[in-house]
């Protein structure tokens, strides 16, 4: 009977406003095996959290098997919560006017933290790509979630570690790997330790090349370090345009943003994310470099909210990956929005891996584009809107 209504339901899952493709799907066999785990475990009208859901499958999912008493959820990703919202509306379509056999979704999307963990004694999690996301996740849970709590932290055998036991290990004193199947395995753990260290959560690191302090919480890409691409690309400040606008797009820890508005001090400058870890570390980058009141910071999905022509410069290091494969969509659909919000005689920078091919894109959707610099992994180019 799960494994009917599992099947139902994911059939109709969408990854919109994500990237969409063939070869890319809104749940995996993960999401299957922690909610039938939870069923097993006989968690059903427990008060249930969900952190980590990509498109909607564990929240739905958990709604319709487990009946839960309260259903809370984070995500990091704007574009999973939307995703979550279209899909949840969608939902009766799969079940051919017998939607009455599932519970209708109901189920509240809140920042990671006590309100979204407090009295929760289940908690569904997807295992996140990064140890310091899984460790910030894993004491948020200890510190705010009921005392009987069991965590069931999924994720695909390839991608886990033994570092991910360890990092449960300082937060919960039972840690049990569970038998993996379908190329899965979740990791059960409970009792969690009373005695826990403050929340360490955004790290903060001082680069002395920069003379900048960068602050990432633990989802963040490259955590509060320099990733080379951006060092690459910020070789080029000087010869970027004053702007009365500049945007930092995926702005990561906001290094790129308070790097512009430090060396043109009358731009206005907004570092905008998917990622809701990002901008709390983008804000607390320009806290930490005296920028706040300089450098505006934004959730929003590839400039959804900006309107057209509002800006005079993007910044652009786009991800080449969508999940775990390797996919361009994401940083076309970026390099898109820019165009759309380029003034005319505006510039796009962008940095991107030299085996990516968005020179015809760029010129196609924002004007003519030049290339400002090559080294080994990364090239630099600059791209002017034409009128419009």
């Amino acid at each position: 009977m799960a494994a009917d209504i599992l099947a139902d339901i994911f059939s109709v899952l969408r990854r919109r406003p994500d990237v969409e493709a063939p070869n890319l799907q809104a749940w995996d066999a993960t999401d299957r095996l922690l909610l039938e785990t939870a069923v097993q475990l006989g968690r059903a009208g427990s008060a249930v959290a969900v952190i980590g859901d990509r498109y909607g499958a564990l929240t739905l999912g958990a709604s319709a098997l487990l009946a839960p008493a309260t259903l809370r959820v984070h995500q990091d990703l704007v574009t999973g919560e939307r995703a979550l919202q279209l899909n949840a509306a969608e939902l009766p379509a799969a079940f051919d006017g017998a939607a009455d056999q599932v519970p209708a979704p109901g189920f509240i999307q809140l920042p990671l933290g006590r309100e979204l963990l407090a009295g929760a004694d289940t908690v569904l999690l997807q295992l996140p790509k990064t140890l310091a996301e899984l460790e910030e996740v894993a004491a948020a849970v200890a510190r705010y979630a009921a005392p009987d709590v069991r965590l069931l932290a999924g994720g695909r055998v390839k991608h886990m570690s033994p570092g991910m036991n360890t990092v449960l290990e300082r937060y919960f004193v039972s840690v049990q790997p569970q038998l993996a199947r379908q190329k899965s395995r979740i990791l059960l753990a409970s009792s969690p330790k009373t005695a826990v260290a403050p929340p360490r959560f955004p790290v903060v690191a001082h680069l002395t090349e920069l003379e900048l302090d960068v602050a990432a919480h633990g989802a963040v890409f490259a955590g509060p370090k320099l990733d080379i691409g951006t060092r690459f690309l910020l070789t080029f400040l000087p010869a970027m345009k004053p702007a009365r606008h500049a945007v930092d797009l995926g702005c990561g820890t906001g290094i790129l943003a308070a790097m512009y508005a430090r060396l043109f001090p009358a731009a206005a400058v907004t570092a905008t994310d998917q990622s809701a870890a990002a901008v709390q570390s983008a804000l607390a980058t320009a806290r930490a470099n005296g920028l706040a009141d300089r450098i505006t910071v934004l959730q929003d999905d590839a400039l959804g909210t900006f309107p057209d022509g509002a800006v005079d410069l993007v910044l652009l290091n786009p991800p080449f990956h969508v999940g775990a494969g390797v996919h361009a969509g994401a940083g076309l659909k970026m390099i898109e929005a820019a165009a759309r919000v380029l003034a005319p005689g505006g510039e796009l920078w962008t940095v991107y891996n030299r085996h990516l091919d968005y020179l015809p894109a760029m010129e196609r959707h924002v004007g003519p584009t030049v290339v400002e610099g090559r080294n080994s992994k990364f090239t630099v180019t600059r791209s002017t809107r034409t009128s419009r």
